[in-house]
């Protein structure tokens, strides 16, 4: 199955945009639904899209199951995260002015993006999420991130991405030269707390470029 493109834009027309940012939704979710999470980012003068997935899930198993057990969907998520983040370059957006946030599923999206096509960009934040497969194999990535800040979250004890995980795509990242934050609070279910959009913001705020 290869997920239809669907995509939800919101803040300033692409035209008029200096920064951009890809909002990847995670299992069971939608673009809405990320979507919401910007009345709480400073994200006014940016373009944003937001993808949605076919049947509102980018691969049907979890994210630590062999790669090729969750294809084609996974390819086909990839590829649609390339093509909006191409399309924001063709219309003059340049990469370090491009941030991608995902939650969950989209978070690990976001990293496994980002981690074939490292440059430097604007910033990543996901927001519980790791690295995908069922081993990480750093010869599956390439390219260097010059230093793209990256923002990650979990829960001590999540039930469904292993601080583990986190822990060891943040050591992938940093060899790739990526600044990587990782946060982790004790005991938080799987959800948003407002603690980790206060530092999504950051960033999302100049400074942090």
């Amino acid at each position: 199955m290869s997920h239809q493109k669907k995509i939800i834009e919101a803040g300033v027309p692409l035209c008029q945009a200096k920064q951009a940012l890809i909002l990847l939704h995670g299992r069971g979710g939608s673009a809405e639904d990320i979507l919401s999470l910007t009345q709480y980012l400073p994200v006014t003068d940016f373009y944003i899209a937001a993808p949605q997935a076919t049947n509102n899930t980018w691969y049907p198993l979890s994210f630590l199951a062999p790669t090729s057990q969750n294809e084609p969907w996974l390819n086909s998520a990839l590829h649609i995260v390339k093509e909006v983040g191409t399309h924001m370059q063709q219309n003059g957006i340049a990469p370090e002015c491009i941030y991608i946030l995902g939650f969950s599923q989209g978070a690990c999206l976001a990293m496994e993006f980002a981690a074939h096509h490292a440059q430097r960009y604007g910033g990543v934040i996901a927001l519980t999420g790791g690295l995908i497969g069922d081993t990480l194999n750093p010869s599956r990535y390439s390219g260097n991130f010059s230093g793209t800040p990256i923002l990650m979250t979990n829960g001590s004890n999540d039930p469904h991405v292993p601080l583990i995980r986190s822990e060891q795509s943040k050591q992938q990242l940093e060899m790739m030269d990526a600044r990587v934050e990782l946060l982790v609070y004790p005991n938080r279910p799987h959800t948003i707390l407002q603690a980790e959009l206060q530092a999504a913001a950051r960033y999302l705020s100049p400074q942090m470029t």
